[in-house]
């Protein structure tokens, strides 16, 4: 999750330099030229915290229409990392030297993390439609775990240049069906791309209000591990509730779990934390499976200041989690949202953070 400093962001790729090593020499050198010369650099520090199941500038941050709602308590805070510098921007070098020498913070040549063209306003717009589709998709990956019916819609945005649906997929159609199985979500479409094995298989679409069927052989993507159609998909979604959030510039898609477990705490009864103070962060789909972010570190150090004592880390993330864990923060790695809602309620019951997996 990203706020902007600037930038705020929830995941953020955050390889770290450390010039803890570097002579005194070298590092005064640094610091004489920091107060002249502009750095073309990305800093990430920690950002600030929102309790997903709080109110934030005096109004609910998860709001919920249309179904019973419970009284909660405690914390289940998303975390952000506070992004300087970027496209067209340029961030002071003494700033630079801060992050770099800090615990906490992360430095990277701008180029590394920006394609030379993108502007900060074709940042801002991704992170915005991130953030969006994320508590989208946590509404849905909630509700999936509740046991609750929801429709989604797989509309095409785009059609790859080259790709095996050019010329016959168009924008604006609607995925129905894959080999005459209904589908009921992009998880499914997944599943039935793959199962043939790069086989060719038949796409059933919704072109102007009529059905048509085109058979399309996948290709595989190595990097993935899957088989492709070639096509951007817009997710949407018909529910039987609405959730309404209070919360605005903040961008990027990993807040997914935490918004997933605050819907959630809100829809059950009984109060899922036990007044506990927990934290965390990942990406979440439909089905529940969490994914790995960016600026965990950042992020755990955020968590720690505001007063966190158990977070919740992807699983993919461990290898970034060992070894930069803050004093008096239990890390939970988690795969799933059931993961997640068993660690919470669980400890928030009393149990020690200690006897669930961790990162190590």
């Amino acid at each position: 999750m990203v706020f902007p400093q600037k930038v705020i962001k929830s995941g953020v790729p955050a390889p770290r330099a450390d010039l803890r090593r570097v002579s005194a020499w070298a590092t005064l050198a640094l610091v004489a030229v920091s107060f002249v010369v502009p750095a073309n650099f990305v800093t990430e520090q920690p950002g600030p915290t929102f309790n997903t199941i709080g109110d934030f500038n005096e109004k609910q941050l998860i709001e919920i229409e249309d179904a019973e709602t419970y009284p909660v308590s405690g914390a289940l805070d998303m975390t952000t990392v506070s992004v300087a510098g970027g496209p067209n921007s340029t961030v002071g070098a003494l700033n630079v030297l801060s992050a770099w020498l800090s615990d906490s913070g992360s430095v990277l040549p701008s180029d590394l993390m920006y394609a030379p063209t993108v502007t900060n306003e074709q940042v801002s717009q991704r992170n915005s439609a991130e953030m969006t589709n994320s508590q989208e998709v946590a509404q849905a990956a909630a509700l999936t775990y509740l046991g609750e019916d929801f429709t989604e819609h797989l509309t095409v945005s785009g059609v790859a240049e080259g790709g095996p649906s050019e010329g016959l997929i168009e924008e604006q159609d609607v995925i129905l069906r894959v080999d005459g199985a209904n589908l009921d979500g992009f998880e499914s479409l997944t599943e039935a791309i793959n199962k043939p094995q790069g086989a060719a298989v038949t796409v059933t679409v919704r072109r102007d209000g009529a059905e048509r069927d085109f058979t399309i052989t996948p290709i595989y993507n190595e990097e993935n591990d899957s088989y492709l159609l070639g096509l951007y998909l817009a997710r949407s979604f018909d529910f039987p509730l609405t959730v309404n959030y209070g919360l605005e510039e903040v961008g990027g898609p990993s807040a997914g779990l935490m918004f997933a477990l605050g819907i959630i705490d809100e829809l059950t009864e009984g109060e899922m934390t036990g007044g506990e103070h927990f934290a965390g962060t990942g990406t979440i789909d439909t089905d529940g499976a969490v994914g790995g972010i960016g600026g965990i570190a950042q992020k755990m150090r955020g968590a720690s200041e505001a007063g966190a004592t158990v977070f919740l880390a992807p699983a993919e993330n461990c290898d970034e989690v060992v070894g930069r864990v803050p004093a008096g923060l239990s890390v939970v790695k988690v795969e799933t949202l059931t993961d997640a809602v068993e660690a919470v309620e669980q400890i928030g019951k009393g149990s020690d953070p200690a006897t669930f997996p961790t990162c190590s």
